[in-house]
C-alpha cells in the first residue's frame, strides 16, 4: 500500500452509517455514531448517515428541526440524511412503538440515493437495526449492527406501561436485524448470552467497548462549585444524564428527602424530568439542571464529591450507560445504585472506581455516600481509579481501532464472495 494511503485505509469506499441519534446530540450514542462516522470520512471513506432529527435527551425536537421532514447536511466531512419521525414525550410501550414505526417507514421510504460498500447500524433503535439489514440486503454489501443497548431486553426490564408484548416485538425485530449480520458488535461481554440466542454464531461477534468521548476536566474545583451554588461544606451528589424508566432517579429524590445535610443534582433531561420534579416538589436540596454544555460538562461532574449511576432492580443486561465513560474521566468516586452480576456492575468493580449498593434502596446510596465523604483520601483514591482505567482501556483511538478492525474484516470477506 503507498504510504499517502497507508493514513486513509478507506479510501475509495462508501460507507452508510445508521443511527437515530446523531450529533448536535451529546449524549447517549449519537456521540459515538458522530466519532465513529467522522474516523472514516477522516480515513478516506465518502461516509454517509442516515439519522433522525435531533431530540435526545429532552425527547423534544430541537427547534431548528421542528417542522422539517427531509434535511442534507454536511458535518465535519460527513453526509449526513435526516429523515423526520415522531417523537413521544412521554414513554409508554405504544409510544415507543410508534417512535419505532415513523423511523422504519421513513428510513425505508426514503433512504439515501447511494449504493454503499458497508452498511453500519447503531442498535438499541429497532428501527435503525432493521433499515441497516434490509439495505445492505438491498445492496448485497456487509452489514455490521452494534448492540449499545437490547430493547427487547429493555422492554422487558425498564417498567414501561406495556413492555411485556413489546418485548415479544422488539426481540423479533432485534433477532432479524442480527441474524442478518456479517459481524455483530457489542459493547460489552454481558451482552453476548442473549445475543447467541438469538441464533448469531459467537464466532462472528466482536466485542467493541465504548471509549470516553469527553476531554478530562480542566477548570478549578472550587471556582465552578462556587459558580454552581454548592457550598464547600455541603457533599454534592451528582447524577448526569437521561431522565428516564429504567434509570429509576427516584432512588435519588427520596435520599435527597432522607438527608437535608447532602445537596442531590439531577443534570439532564428526558422524559421522566417532570415526574421527577412533581417528587422532588419541597426539598430544598435536590436541584434539576439542563444538560450541561460540552465545554463545561467534565468540569461539573468534577466539581460534585460523588457521581450516582442507578438502575432499576429489574435491569440486568440490557444496558450499559454510556455516563460512565464520561463518569471515570472526571476523577471522582461513583456510587452505583445497580443490579449486581449486570453490566454496568461489572463496570464499575472493573474500574476500581466506585462502591455498588443495592438498586432501588435510599438508605443504601446514602450509606455508601456518607462512607466517602467521611473518608476523604479513599473517595479521591476511588476517584484517581476513573481516570487509569480510561487510560488503559478506554482510548478513543484503541476504540475506534477496533471499528476498523471489524469493517476490514467484512470488506476483505465481501472481496472475496462473486457479486450475484
Amino acid at each position: 500500500m503507498p504510504e499517502a494511503d497507508q493514513h486513509k485505509p478507506f479510501q475509495h469506499r462508501r460507507l452508510l452509517v445508521v443511527s437515530t441519534n446523531y450529533a448536535p446530540e451529546l449524549t447517549g450514542i449519537g456521540p459515538y455514531a458522530t466519532q465513529l462516522a467522522e474516523h472514516w470520512a477522516a480515513s478516506g471513506a465518502e461516509t454517509h448517515v442516515l439519522t433522525g432529527m435531533p431530540h435526545y435527551p429532552s425527547w423534544r425536537t430541537e427547534p431548528a428541526y421542528r417542522g422539517v421532514w427531509r434535511a442534507e447536511e454536511e458535518r465535519s466531512g460527513v453526509h449526513v440524511h435526516r429523515r423526520r419521525h415522531y417523537v413521544p414525550p412521554r414513554q409508554s410501550a405504544l409510544r415507543r412503538a410508534a417512535f419505532e414505526a415513523s423511523l422504519l417507514a421513513h428510513g425505508l421510504a426514503a433512504p439515501p440515493s447511494l449504493r454503499p460498500d458497508a452498511v453500519i447500524s447503531q442498535m438499541p433503535s429497532l428501527a435503525g437495526g432493521v433499515v441497516g439489514a434490509r439495505l445492505a440486503r438491498r445492496h448485497r454489501v456487509p452489514y455490521i449492527p452494534v448492540v449499545q443497548d437490547l430493547m427487547g431486553a429493555a422492554a422487558a426490564q425498564s417498567g414501561i406501561r406495556g413492555g411485556g408484548r413489546a418485548a415479544a416485538v422488539a426481540s423479533r425485530a432485534e433477532q432479524y436485524a442480527l441474524r442478518a449480520a456479517s459481524l455483530v458488535g457489542v459493547i460489552h461481554e454481558s451482552f453476548i448470552p442473549r445475543v447467541t440466542a438469538y441464533g448469531v454464531d459467537p464466532g462472528r461477534i466482536r466485542l467493541v467497548p465504548n471509549w470516553s468521548h469527553v476531554q478530562a476536566p480542566s477548570a478549578d474545583r472550587a471556582a465552578t462549585r462556587a459558580r454552581l451554588g454548592w457550598r464547600d461544606c455541603t457533599p454534592v451528589v451528582l447524577h448526569s444524564g437521561n431522565m428516564g424508566l429504567k434509570q429509576g432517579l427516584e432512588v435519588l429524590v427520596d435520599a435527597a428527602r432522607l438527608a437535608p445535610e447532602i445537596r442531590v443534582v439531577l443534570m439532564g433531561d428526558g422524559n421522566q424530568r417532570d415526574a421527577l420534579l412533581a417528587r422532588a416538589a419541597g426539598l430544598p436540596n435536590l436541584d434539576i439542571l439542563p444538560p450541561a454544555d460540552a465545554a463545561e460538562f467534565t468540569d461539573i461532574l468534577a466539581a460534585a464529591d460523588v457521581l450516582a449511576v442507578t438502575q432499576r432492580a429489574s435491569v440486568l443486561d440490557m444496558s450499559v450507560p454510556s455516563k460512565l465513560t464520561s463518569y471515570f474521566v472526571s476523577g471522582r468516586p461513583v456510587v452505583a445504585s445497580v443490579a449486581d452480576g449486570g453490566g454496568t456492575a461489572q463496570e464499575v468493580q472493573r474500574s476500581g472506581a466506585g462502591l455498588l449498593v443495592a438498586p432501588e434502596d435510599p438508605a443504601a446510596v446514602l450509606a455508601a455516600v456518607r462512607k466517602l465523604v467521611e473518608q476523604p483520601a479513599a473517595a479521591d483514591e476511588l476517584g484517581a481509579n476513573g481516570p487509569r482505567y480510561v487510560a488503559r482501556h478506554l482510548g478513543r483511538e484503541a476504540g475506534l481501532a477496533r471499528y476498523d478492525a471489524m469493517l476490514t474484516e467484512v470488506l476483505q470477506d465481501a472481496q472475496g464472495r462473486p457479486r450475484r
